[in-house]
């Protein structure tokens, strides 16, 4: 239960998890897309204890997830329980968050302040399509931590440039949803993770 209602987690509890990675959804969608699930996959098979987010507003119904300031609280409220559920020894695992489009927004905005060791961003949506004035590469450079962007290069929302605490894969050929080789974004978050854990 959060402030912004209850949200809804499904979360895989290894016997000796070596980090916790939470996941969450586009603005529209649940969290069963093919690049979610390959980064689930992926960090399950490096020892992570897997959680798959759907945020409140979505288990209510509804497809725009309304004030970020309301979501963000939400999340924070969200990873809290999950690290305190996932605890050893009474030391909260690494976190790793993993979000796509808007989700990806949430992770990058809430990582700092939940001391993420880092975040996935699935098509992270640099602008809105047709707006690159309106950037919101803000948003991804207050992470904090390390950052792995999985983009595709046909994205409408922009692809955003790499820095030295921001690593960007492009894959050729994809949009926005990247559908259409969920193993190249597993591949991707599992090279990178690799060098973290």
């Amino acid at each position: 239960m959060t402030a912004a209602g209850p949200a809804r987690v499904l979360l895989e509890q290894p016997e000796r998890a070596a980090f916790l990675v939470v996941l969450t959804h586009g603005a529209g969608g649940l969290p069963d897309t093919a690049d979610v699930l390959a980064v689930r996959d992926a960090a399950r098979d490096l020892g992570a204890a897997p959680a798959l987010v759907t945020q409140p507003y979505r288990v209510k119904g509804a497809r725009a997830p309304g004030s970020a300031v309301k979501q963000d609280a939400a999340w924070a409220q969200v990873i809290e329980v999950l690290r305190r559920d996932t605890a050893r020894g009474g030391a909260p695992l690494p976190l790793v968050q993993c979000g796509r489009s808007n989700g990806a927004r949430v992770a990058c905005r809430t990582a700092r302040q939940l001391e993420a060791s880092g975040v996935i961003a699935l098509a992270f949506p640099l602008h809105p399509p047709g707006q690159p004035d309106k950037s919101r590469d803000g948003e991804l450079r207050s992470a904090g931590t390390g950052v792995l962007v999985v983009n595709g290069d046909r994205d409408p929302f922009g692809v955003p440039d790499p820095d030295e605490k921001t690593e960007v894969v492009v894959l050729p050929g994809e949009n926005h949803a990247l559908a259409k080789r969920p193993a190249a974004v597993g591949a991707a978050a599992a090279a990178w993770l690799a060098g973290r854990f």
